[in-house]
């Protein structure tokens, strides 16, 4: 199955006092990525304004594997893990030169912002979604 690949730019700001990449900024990036996938990659297949009605995560996990230090771009490498009527569950793992440095789950909820309430995926969400759906 293809995952969806985003090379993160780690800034001087994103680090801590020890000179590493701050735990709440490995966040920061997965977050950049799934924003590429959801809202680039979702353009780029066909699929406008579906996504852009609203997201919302109800649930984070993170493992940190080893640190990142300031340099070159992190690659990040994300699939759908799971899909179900009303939510789905991106998978990502975060590399630093090649290696891997951390893995993480976001659970995500799509979202009429307007209305405020949590919606079902469309079936053109999840014939998008579909090609990165990873089981098992």
């Amino acid at each position: 199955m293809p995952t969806f690949t985003y090379d993160a730019v780690v800034r001087w700001s994103d680090m801590d006092a020890y000179g590493h990449l701050n735990n709440a900024r490995f966040l920061t990036l997965y977050e950049e990525a799934r924003v590429a996938l959801f809202f680039i990659g979702a353009r780029d297949h066909g699929l406008e304004g579906s996504f852009e009605e609203g997201i919302i995560i109800s649930r984070h996990e993170i493992d940190y594997l080893r640190p990142v230090d300031y340099g070159d771009p992190v690659r990040i490498e994300m699939w759908i893990e799971e899909m179900k009527a009303a939510s789905f569950t991106v998978a990502y793992q975060m590399f630093d030169e090649g290696v891997l440095a951390s893995r993480a789950r976001s659970v995500c909820v799509p979202f009429n912002l307007e209305a405020g309430f949590p919606r079902r995926l469309s079936q053109a969400e999840r014939d998008f979604l579909e090609p990165y759906l990873r089981t098992g």
